[in-house]
């Protein structure tokens, strides 16, 4: 059976046995690959702690016929430790690991392997807040599947304007004549931080208030999960608690 070899992030780990676990990985030209590491719980492994979550690393696999095995792996990036070691910046990477495998099922694109890249390297050395990060990672990774929010022309009519009233089934602001009732209004500045997030106009996305960085969170996490037409069980857990950076603005 053939070999391959490619730039792999570890998404998740399940344990196999008493020394062996069961990885999900996104590879940068492969995709999503599901694989067995052999042995890496012992504490002989030659490799075990760089295929902890989280990290990347350069890795041989041997393809096999329903899981592929890997047999070797050097650090690319040992994120780990930085990330596992501060709850904000782990719930923050879970939500992003879970997204990236479930964008990953179809049609898999290597922007996103470069996307989740760059957020999980920004969330290890702290560049900005962790909720920041992952509502950014969040819009960007959806609008390379196809689901960027319409923000400067109404969803349905594709009437432009300053529409305020924001539907996530309709996929972004609507005009109010063909507004569902009980839509959630966008707060003065909402619209433009969204814009910021896609954008990563980070000055303008740490200097939003407090009640516009809330109300935009919520509505990425909706927006999400209604596009991914699944639960994303890691949000109940993201931590948004005010980062030091954020107190001392």
């Amino acid at each position: 059976m053939p070999t391959y070899r490619d730039d792999a992030i570890v998404l998740r780990a399940h344990l196999l046995g008493e020394a062996d676990k069961i990885l999900t990985l996104l590879c940068k030209n492969n995709g999503k690959v599901r694989a067995v590491a052999k042995g890496v719980r012992k504490t002989t492994s030659r490799f075990g702690a760089r295929l902890e979550a989280f990290n990347v690393v350069d890795a041989q696999f041997y393809e096999g016929k329903s899981l592929d095995i890997v047999q070797q792996a050097e650090t690319i990036g040992g994120y780990s430790s930085a990330i596992g070691g501060d709850y904000s910046k782990y719930t923050a990477a879970m939500v992003m690991v879970e997204t990236a495998d479930s964008l990953s099922d179809h049609d898999y694109q290597p922007a996103q392997y470069t996307l989740l890249l760059g957020g999980l390297r920004a969330l290890a050395a702290g560049e900005h807040p962790s909720g920041q990060i992952v509502d950014s990672y969040l819009l960007r990774a959806l609008a390379l599947a196809g689901w960027s929010p319409s923000l400067d022309e109404c969803a349905v009519s594709g009437e432009p304007g300053d529409h305020r009233a924001f539907d996530v089934s309709l996929g972004g602001v609507v005009a109010d004549g063909v507004a569902p009732p009980g839509s959630p209004r966008l707060q003065t500045g909402s619209k433009e931080l969204l814009q910021a997030l896609l954008q990563g106009q980070w000055d303008a996305v740490e200097s939003a208030e407090k009640s516009v960085t809330q109300q935009v969170s919520g509505i990425i996490a909706a927006y999400t999960q209604f596009h991914l037409e699944k639960h994303v069980r890691s949000l109940a857990h993201l931590d948004r608690s005010v980062q030091p950076q954020e107190q001392s603005s």
